[in-house]
């Protein structure tokens, strides 16, 4: 286990990071969650002896979380990249990088299982489980969007805090902008009275923002969705499959499926209506971007009110393939910054138009199209 701030250093001086002063503010509350982190013999559940086990019974109480921290700021001023130092400087000491939406889909499963045992509590266990090898939980881009996570997240965390595990986040919005205008809300105030309580929020204010202005040497987002676009992606088709003719595939799980148009090995093909036309959610598109290396899609519109519901998944679809680095390979209506300019929902898709500039870089992603 090495220092954040040491591990912060060394990238800068091996020409992989540029040195920022906004995130070298941020590098000694890293270090202290890591510092915190306990040896890994001592994530084994003790049992108490003599008198205690005779009247207390079972595992000691844990020890108490340390306080976590809530890293928000504008997109792409490394907050991600600060995420990575953690689970990077902290192998084998109970930390887990997971996305968020991922980990929400494994509590709802879990809540399941245990409204069919007939738990009458059924998040106390579920937590209870994560508890078991986890210290220290981080989430990139937390988002909270769905009434069913709103309304179970308060109470989650707080046993997952009692329970002795710290959890780091990043946002790029303030606590008290989480879950805004959603539907009943005042019954989450509390949790962003929770986060307040148990985690440091830091602004992370750096002036670049490090997405922008990356190598592409092979073009991967094509605008507009025309017809020399279309050509444009059936010649990356052909390239990448090597000329295999397109063949539907099912994207079967939990006894449910959806079909994409055009698929080739680990490669995919499907128009934006196919994605995101349809009521596709978070577990969908993490199965999708479970099965594929690269995504083409075609003709992605402007978003915005008369679209709404079809942005939403979009978002939800690119974060998935971000987190899995899928490359993504799109014609659209235009860059991705001008895509959904107003409205409800213009502000998060900040995040979203910032993460597909991102993954336009010739190296990003498990599919290197550099040189």
């Amino acid at each position: 286990m090495v220092d954040v701030s040491e591990l912060y250093r060394r990238h800068v001086a091996e020409g992989r990071i540029t040195a920022d002063p906004a995130q070298e503010a941020v590098l000694s509350e890293l270090d202290r969650l890591v510092a915190g982190l306990p040896d890994p013999a001592a994530m084994q559940p003790k049992r108490k002896t003599g008198w205690r086990a005779l009247f207390g019974g079972g595992a000691s109480a844990p020890e108490p979380a340390q306080k976590g921290l809530y890293l928000w700021g504008g997109v792409g001023r490394g907050k991600s990249m600060l995420m990575d130092l953690i689970v990077e400087a902290a192998p084998d000491r109970g930390v887990r990088r997971v996305h968020f939406h991922e980990f929400m889909q494994e509590i709802q499963a879990g809540l399941e299982e245990a409204r069919k045992r007939g738990d009458q509590d059924t998040v106390r266990p579920v937590a209870a489980g994560v508890a078991e090898s986890v210290r220290l939980l981080c989430f990139d881009e937390m988002q909270i969007t769905d009434i069913a996570d709103a309304m179970i997240v308060g109470r989650l965390f707080q046993i997952l805090f009692d329970q002795g595990v710290s959890i780091v986040t990043t946002s790029n919005r303030v606590p008290e902008d989480l879950y805004k205008n959603g539907l009943n809300r005042q019954l989450f105030l509390p949790f962003i009275d929770l986060i307040r309580e148990r985690m440091e929020i830091v602004c992370l204010d750096s002036d670049t923002d490090y997405r922008q202005n990356r190598s592409t040497d092979r073009q991967v987002w094509f605008t507009p969705a025309d017809a020399k676009a279309h050509a444009g992606l059936d010649a990356l088709w052909d390239e990448l499959s090597g000329g295999a003719a397109p063949m539907p595939c099912k994207i079967e799980m939990k006894g449910r499926s959806f079909e994409l148009p055009a698929c080739a090995g680990k490669l995919a093909r499907a128009g934006f209506w196919d994605l995101c036309g349809q009521p596709l959610g978070p577990a969908d598109y993490l199965e999708l971007a479970r099965r594929v290396d690269a995504l083409i899609i075609d003709e992605i519109p402007r978003l915005g009110m008369s679209n709404y519901n079809e942005a939403k998944r979009f978002v939800t679809l690119v974060d998935a393939l971000y987190e899995a680095k899928v490359r993504l390979i799109a014609s659209a209506a235009t860059q991705p910054e001008q895509l959904y300019n107003e409205g409800e929902g213009s502000f998060e898709f900040e995040r979203t138009a910032s993460r597909i500039r991102e993954m336009q870089d010739a190296n990003w992603g498990r599919l290197d199209l550099a040189g």
